[in-house]
């Protein structure tokens, strides 16, 4: 890739931002100009084999490929290992693009360049456009195409996206009137984790942490479900020339309850019960998340039963006052340990069923 910058204008661009890739440069002359060449040596990471998956690899597969290899390189998993710790960034970066089905396609039809996809293709439109209204013979500072052998053609479209449509006046080329020289990039966008657990996200509730030296505190709603993502706008790295900052994209790992099992809003729980309460009916106290109920064991329960209590599920993400079920099932204790007088009466009882 080869950008051509004039000699009194390149301090302009020597700080480039170096998401970009690696840069080079050669200075020639050209005519009566110092001509700097800046010359980009791109870099194409292929997230499929970080992943370890083949390119038609589906959502479900690669997103199983993700979850097993973030486990095992997760820097609470091996503190101190910034082997590890730099896998697990490759990680993170190549699900946010795989992951994802939108930057997905980009990312098969740009490689690298994904995130500027849609600047590419607007930028390559601006010149095709700026071509055909100069017949093919663009005016750039003075520059024209066939001065470069190739009607413009040199400009490549990733310098359409860095430094706009067809130049401007504060690059030294010239500006056509439909051209843009903005030169504006949105910055990278930041993947997060976020562990609760399952008591913590059934309550709407605020939580505080660090993004890029900043505090930020975001209110997490009740019903939020594992592995739900949400992204916070402009919470990610500062943008390039003037540019918007990236998101912050924040997925949520929802870690299991000793009692509660959760199925969509949904909640099941198993209670333990006496063999006299399930032979003779009785009351029985069962935990829910906002505190115990009392519930009437009818006589005759079986084991596994199972009763419904409708509304003391779980919390409707973003839909207050809404909730599932709570599935209780009942698991009969047979008693142990019995005195001779206890299996007496149970003899008895047998006895009488004859």
């Amino acid at each position: 890739m080869v950008i051509f910058i004039k000699d009194n204008l390149f301090q302009r661009f020597r700080f480039l931002n170096l998401n970009f890739g690696f840069y080079f440069i050669k200075t020639e002359k050209f005519r009566n100009f110092q001509v700097r060449f800046l010359i980009r040596i791109m870099a194409y990471i292929d997230y499929y084999k970080i992943l370890g998956v083949e390119k038609n690899a589906t959502p479900d597969q690669i997103k199983k490929a993700y979850r097993k290899l973030a486990r095992k390189y997760h820097p609470d998993v091996n503190p101190g290992d910034k082997e590890a710790e730099l896998k697990f960034k490759e990680l993170n970066e190549a699900n946010e693009v795989l992951g994802n089905p939108e930057n997905r396609e980009k990312y098969d039809k740009y490689g690298e360049h994904w995130k500027h996809g849609e600047e590419y293709e607007k930028a390559q439109q601006q010149q095709r456009q700026y071509q055909k209204s100069q017949n093919y013979g663009g005016n750039y500072g003075g520059f024209t195409g066939a001065d470069f052998g190739g009607g413009g053609e040199d400009f490549s479209d990733f310098f359409q996206s860095m430094f706009g449509g067809g130049g401007g006046a504060g690059t030294g080329f010239g500006r056509s009137s439909r051209g843009s020289a903005s030169g504006k990039f949105k910055g990278q966008d930041v993947e997060a984790e976020l562990n609760l657990n399952l008591r913590d996200a059934a309550k709407t509730h605020q939580q505080t942490f660090e993004i890029n030296g900043k505090k930020v505190r975001i209110t997490i709603p009740a019903g939020i479900a594992d592995g739900q993502k949400i992204k916070l706008k402009g919470h990610g790295n500062p943008g390039f020339n003037g540019g918007p900052n990236g998101d912050l994209y924040i997925t949520f790992n929802i870690s299991e309850d000793h009692y509660f099992k959760r199925n969509g809003n949904n909640l099941s729980s198993n209670v333990e019960i006496d063999l006299y309460t399930a032979v003779l009916g009785g009351d029985v106290t069962i935990p829910t998340l906002d505190g115990n109920v009392n519930l009437k064991v009818k006589p005759g329960t079986q084991n596994g039963t199972k009763v419904r209590l409708k509304g003391k599920g779980f919390p409707v993400y973003k839909k207050e006052g809404e909730f599932g079920d709570l599935f209780v099932t009942y698991s009969v204790k047979i008693p142990t340990h019995l005195t001779e007088k206890e299996k007496e009466l149970f003899q008895e009882l047998k006895n009488l069923k004859k």
